[in-house]
């Protein structure tokens, strides 16, 4: 059921301009499109298409598929302080902008242009996890709790003030893919929530703590190499915060090769023998390897050019024996 107030037969829905560019975004989008009792989304900015995949096609980001399945106009700036799009964007006289995962920081004569300012929809508890990677730094940090702010922009990165918040647990079946999804409904569902009451007065925007600040920053493929020395809980976090991408990843070597193992799910087991990389059971009970605190029972993996599969499965196609080192 949607709690977000309703205007009288008199009241103009919202102009709002529509900043996104990510998955995380489009259900925000889409739920600023559907109450158009409430909203008037007059543009949708995204990021140019860009060239993926191995045949390096341009394709489209999500906002612009949704966009352009809706019929909105859609703006595709290079940057978003090119003077020529800021007065492109004046045109459309918005009494908002809305912000979720746009992917440029939006500068001040941008965050000027709407009568009633600039909102962004944050995947994080603010202070806490500002920045580009804020699932994947509350996960990888061991977190109980994170959660959705609604903020009021300011020039700084997610430095402004807060209209709205609301938490959810970090429970141990979650990855980032899946806690992702969560919050960018949760985000959509506030956002509708809170607009109507901050553009009344019923909300009174709040400076962030200056206590409790910290940075989430971008994750990089990198980030996913296991390092066995580690605790096998801080391994398996790891494994959760970076799936789907970049994913977390270890390598096996063997006849002369290397070959990179990426491991998709795991579990935690208080065996304590072995050296931290060696594979310390492989049978038809599971596959475990030794970590520097405990070992993790891998539970999904995919070698580099197979398929993903459960660890039985691939121990039925893969000779790996006890003492194998990973790393």
């Amino acid at each position: 059921m949607n709690n977000a107030p309703s205007q009288t037969s008199s009241d103009k829905p919202i102009r709002i301009v529509f900043f996104g560019t990510a998955e995380l975004a489009r259900p925000v989008l889409v739920a600023l499109a559907e109450r158009r009792d409430l909203f008037d989304v007059n543009a949708v900015v995204t990021q140019p298409d860009r060239p993926k995949g191995r045949d390096l096609k341009l394709q489209a980001s999500p906002v612009k598929l949704e966009a352009v399945r809706r019929g909105l106009p859609v703006l595709q700036p290079e940057r978003a302080r090119d003077t020529v799009f800021i007065q492109k964007l004046d045109e459309f006289r918005p009494d908002l902008i809305v912000v979720t995962a746009y992917g440029q920081i939006l500068p001040a004569t941008l965050l000027n242009v709407p009568a009633r300012g600039c909102l962004n929809v944050h995947t994080s508890l603010l202070p806490a996890y500002r920045g580009a990677a804020p699932i994947q730094w509350a996960i990888l940090n061991d977190e109980r709790e994170t959660g959705v702010t609604i903020m009021k922009m300011d020039v700084g990165l997610d430095t402004g003030d807060i209209l709205a918040s609301e938490s959810t647990p970090i429970s141990r079946d979650d990855n980032a893919q899946a806690l992702h999804d969560r919050l960018a409904t949760m985000g959509a569902a506030l956002l509708v929530r809170t607009i109507p009451l901050f553009l009344c007065g019923q909300i009174v925007p709040r400076p962030q703590p200056a206590e409790g600040a910290s940075y989430a920053r971008k994750i990089s493929k990198e980030d996913g190499r296991l390092d066995w020395t580690a605790p096998a809980r801080a391994l398996w976090n790891r494994i959760r915060a970076f799936t789907p991408w970049p994913g977390a990843y270890t390598f096996l070597s063997g006849d002369g090769t290397s070959r990179l193992l990426k491991i998709w799910q795991a579990e935690v087991t208080e065996t304590t023998t072995g050296t931290p990389g060696d594979v310390i059971q492989a049978d038809r009970n599971g596959l475990a390897v030794a970590c520097g605190r405990h070992a993790l029972r891998i539970l999904s993996l995919q070698l580099e050019g197979g398929r993903r599969l459960p660890a039985r499965d691939f121990l039925a196609g893969h000779h790996l024996a006890v003492g194998t080192k990973l790393g």
